[in-house]
């Protein structure tokens, strides 16, 4: 699933476009187009986008290179270092393996 990065408490969050687009085609695929512009109406009122830049994406490309991790799950990651932002996230994949970035995992409390 897709993952998220917060700054501070003072901020809001910040998300990928790649990321919103994996949870828009993850909602549309069971519950239809109607719904999967729903949700991504309602992520944008409260989180703040970023397009992707070249250095952003290359960054995603170091990181998939280095760490065994689904692609767009490195545009969260990308994102979160470029911010010196904490990764929000509940995906096992980047809470359970201890690989070096802060990560909130959103599956406990």
């Amino acid at each position: 699933m897709a993952s998220r990065v917060e700054g501070s408490l003072l901020d809001r969050p910040i998300m990928s476009w790649i990321n919103l687009c994996e949870v828009a085609n993850v909602i549309e695929c069971p519950s239809g187009a109607g719904r999967s512009r729903s949700v991504v109406r309602e992520h944008r009122r409260v989180l703040t986008m970023e397009a992707p830049s070249p250095g952003r994406t290359l960054e995603a490309a170091r990181l998939k290179a280095n760490h065994a991790v689904a692609y767009a799950d490195t545009f969260a990651l990308a994102t979160a270092i470029a911010h010196g932002a904490t990764l929000l996230t509940g995906d096992p994949e980047l809470c359970d393996r201890g690989m070096g970035w802060p990560v909130e995992d959103l599956r406990a409390g």
